[in-house]
This record gives structure tokens, C-alpha cells and sequence, in this order.
């Protein structure tokens, strides 16, 4: 029997009026679309060490908190971060692309600074931004902390938040909106204070408090949050006030007020509800400075200002109840900070921008416990001058003083071997990172193929860079 246009209309119509008065009778909408979207955090610690967690096996300081936070979600022992300075550090992060695409290689400074060091002044607000993503998908965002990607100093042209995808910007005196309790004028480092401005020992508590003011506030929508805290950044002053103890004893009491801050910012999610429903992420955002003599690396070589493993490879962990296998420790994954932006696009299910040259890789199916092999090698590079006769250091390139720390100044990580050279092509070193995390045996004289291949291939990537 053959049926009418109009009356396969109504059998469907009935069969749809049926189904919601079914749901409505169970109590939940037939227009409901897929859960509401989740909240993202990203908790960045500045100059955290690998081996500053507990976790991670510790440099002699308890972080109850963030262990438990690890505990509680995924740790990653192969994270490494886009530059071991913290501006092109960010760069890479906010982008997910390579920091010298768009001319920043070290710290942001006055512009004579910039200038001797060849990087622009600010990050172009045309750069790709996660954060401008994940706006435009309807999340309420805001920036809490450092910034440190253009502002102060005497760079006073420097865009707004706002042109990088914030509704919120409370940045220190390191960006375009510093907050005033955060210090207007005053560096975070300086001993003066001005009369408004919280207590270099308080700030994180501050920023803790703004943060869950921002997420009560935009709890109708899903929101964003960058807290990038600057502790553990020296100098360390502790909320005791005893600033006469010698630099570990201080640098301990500075990690162990950072943790308390962090759980008393997890509990805060709690009272909010918000807890279920929140992707949190934590990370540093190169590596330490000083190392104290490697305990905060874990015994990786290498410091902040270094492409040896200690000033690029540093703790992560990211929580997401029912999403991220909870307990789990990835130690073969090798993810990058350039990863973040497709990776958390696709978590969230939030619109990737067309057209975008994406230097990381989607990893979302290994934060969901998942197998997913990398694809593409990872590259680095920091000092494009050399340090002047008898000194460590210059105004545009610091380099560490420590000894076996100071790097070659491009490397290439593709599966276990990482290569670095200088960008002349001498002093090539190879080391093979799954038998030798530390890098204490160079093998470029006895892996001479491996060492060639990378060789070219570091060299022709520092090459294309501005």
C-alpha cells in the first residue's frame, strides 16, 4: 500500500510528539544537545622544575595537592614546553605554533632589548589564539597572572588582552592590563611595594581568589581561565616573612604555599560544583632556575635558558573526570605545548580556525587514554648570540652558569633521539632519550647517519624561521 507525502509527515510528527512526551515524563528535555560544554583551567607554573613534584619523584618538598591532582587524572613524563625562556614558552603554548614564526626567542623586554636580540616587541595579535577559539564558541574567558607576551617596561603599545581572545585580563607588570594589586609599575621581584599591590608572598593567593570569583561569576556559560601563576619564579619570598634563611630553605617554603594555593583553588571548584565538569591542566612553563644542583630536573641536565631535557621537559597533569583515565601515568607519549590548541579543540568540541598551519598534533585520543603515536619531530632553538668573552650572559639571550647546563642552540626530537647543534652546524650532540634521559653519552660519533639526518634537519628548520 502506498502512503502520501502528507501522511509520512504525520506519522512522523506523532512519532516525535510520542518521544517528548516520553522524555518530559523522565523528566529531561527531547531538545537537549550534547552535555552542556565543560570548563577549561590551565594552571601554568612559572620556572617549575621536573622534579619540583612530588609525583614526579620529588626534590625533597611535599605538593600533597598537585600529586593528588595527578592522582585524580593523567601525568605525563615526556611533556616538553615551545622554548626554555618563558615569553616564546607561551608564545608556543597560546599558538600551537613554533615561537619564531612569529619573532619572539626570548623573554620580552624594553625595546632596546628586543631589538639587540632581533624579536618583536609584542605577539602580533593576528597570531592564532586558543583562547580567541574557544570565545568565539560561546566560553566566557580570562586571563589571570602572567603574561609576559608584550607591555611594560617601556613597549606601552602593546594590544589589549582583548585582541587575543579575553574577556578578562588581570596581567602583572609584564602586560598591557596589569592589575593593581598585582603592582602597576612595580616589578613582581622588587622589594617596593605600592599601596594598593598585594605582598609578593600573597600573590598567588590573589590570583587563586580571582580565578574562583571569574568561574562563580560565568557559571550560566562555560568558561576559560589562563592562571599562570609566577611563582616558583625567584626571588623566593616566603609567607613567613624570614627572608634570612639560605635559597633552598626559602625556594621550599615558596613550592609548599603554591601547593596549598592549588588545592585551596581545587576546593573552590568543589564548592562550586564546577569540579565534574572542569578539563584542568597544569604545567611549568620551561625549566628551573637554579636547578640546586639538578634535584628540581629530576637529574635531567639542563636549566632554564637550555635546550637539554632540564629546560624543556617539565611536569604535567591534566584531570577531567569521566573523560581522563584517572591514576594513569603516560611515560611514552612525547606531547609539546604546541599540542594544546588542536588537542583541546577537539576535547572540547570547539572549531579549530581554518586555515591555521598548526606546528603540534591533535593528541585528544591519548588524553583520553588512548594509543596515539607522535607524528612530527619537535624542534627548539634559544640564543641567536653567543655570550660575550668572560661573561654568562647578555641582556637579550641569558644563559645558564651551571656546569654541562649551557646548550647548543638548535635541537630536534623525533621518537627516542634528540640531536642538538649550533646553528653554524658545529658541535653536534646525539643522545638516544630512552636509554639515556640525562643526556651523558654523546653518540653523534658513533650514530653518524642518525646524526646527519637530524643534523639537516634542525639546521633546514632554523633555516625557514624569520
Amino acid at each position: 500500500m502506498a502512503f502520501t507525502p502528507a501522511f509520512r509527515r504525520l506519522v512522523v510528527l506523532s512519532s516525535l510528539a510520542a518521544f517528548a512526551c516520553f522524555a518530559l515524563f523522565r523528566g529531561q528535555s527531547v531538545f537537549a544537545a550534547a552535555s552542556p560544554k565543560s570548563n577549561l583551567l590551565f594552571i601554568l607554573l612559572d620556572d617549575l622544575g621536573w622534579g619540583d613534584l612530588g609525583a614526579n619523584g620529588g626534590a625533597g618538598v611535599p605538593t600533597p595537592r598537585i600529586d593528588q591532582l595527578a592522582r585524580e587524572g593523567m601525568r605525563f613524563t615526556q611533556f616538553y614546553v615551545a622554548s626554555p625562556i618563558c615569553s616564546p614558552s607561551r608564545c608556543g603554548l597560546l599558538t600551537g605554533q613554533f615561537p619564531a614564526r612569529w619573532r619572539i626567542t626570548s623573554f620580552l623586554q624594553t625595546r632596546a632589548g628586543n631589538a639587540e636580540c632581533g624579536q618583536a616587541d609584542f605577539l602580533d595579535p593576528q597570531a592564532p589564539s586558543f583562547v580567541r577559539a574557544f570565545q568565539q564558541a560561546g566560553y566566557a574567558t580570562a586571563h589571570i597572572g602572567k603574561w609576559h607576551l608584550g607591555g611594560g617596561r617601556d613597549v606601552v603599545d602593546a594590544p589589549k588582552f582583548a585582541a587575543y581572545g579575553y574577556d578578562v585580563g588581570l596581567g602583572t607588570y609584564e602586560s598591557p592590563e596589569p592589575a593593581a594589586q598585582l603592582g602597576s609599575k612595580s616589578l613582581p621581584w622588587g622589594k617596593e611595594r605600592e599601596p594598593q599591590q598585594v605582598a609578593r608572598h600573597d600573590r598567588t593567593r590573589w590570583m587563586v581568589d580571582e580565578t574562583l570569583a571569574f568561574a562563580k561569576r560565568s557559571a550560566a556559560k562555560p568558561w576559560l581561565v589562563n592562571l599562570w601563576l609566577d611563582d616558583v619564579h625567584t626571588p623566593y619570598r616566603p609567607k613567613d616573612g624570614k627572608d634570612d634563611r639560605d635559597l633552598p630553605a626559602r625556594y621550599r617554603e615558596v613550592l609548599m604555599e603554591t601547593d596549598r594555593q592549588v588545592g585551596r583553588l581545587l576546593d573552590g571548584l568543589r564548592a562550586l560544583g564546577a569540579e565534574s565538569n572542569t578539563l584542568v591542566l597544569l604545567a611549568g612553563d620551561n625549566g628551573p632556575e637554579p636547578s640546586l644542583n639538578r634535584t628540581r630536573t629530576g637529574g635531567l641536565r639542563g636549566m632554564k635558558w637550555s635546550l637539554y631535557e632540564g629546560g624543556l621537559r617539565t611536569p604535567f597533569v591534566a584531570r577531567w573526570p569521566g573523560i581522563i583515565p584517572a591514576g594513569k601515568v603516560n611515560s611514552t607519549t612525547v606531547v609539546s605545548a604546541v599540542d594544546f590548541f588542536p588537542t583541546l579543540c577537539t576535547l572540547a568540541g570547539v572549531p579549530a580556525p581554518a586555515g591555521v598551519q598548526f606546528d603540534g598534533e591533535d593528541l585528544s585520543a591519548v588524553f583520553k587514554g588512548g594509543p596515539q603515536p607522535r607524528m612530527k619531530p619537535l624542534f627548539w632553538e634559544y640564543g641567536r648570540k653567543p655570550a660575550p668573552e668572560g661573561k654568562s650572559a647578555i641582556r637579550a639571550f641569558p644563559y645558564p652558569a651551571e656546569p654541562d647546563a649551557k646548550s647548543p642552540n638548535v635541537a630536534v626530537r623525533e621518537g627516542d633521539w634528540k640531536l642538538l647543534v649550533n646553528a653554524d652546524g658545529t658541535g653536534a650532540e646525539l643522545y638516544h632519550l630512552a636509554t639515556d634521559r640525562n643526556e651523558a653519552k654523546n653518540l653523534a660519533g658513533i650514530e653518524a647517519a642518525t646524526t646527519a639526518r637530524l643534523k639537516a634537519a634542525a639546521l633546514a628548520w632554523r633555516k625557514a624561521l624569520p
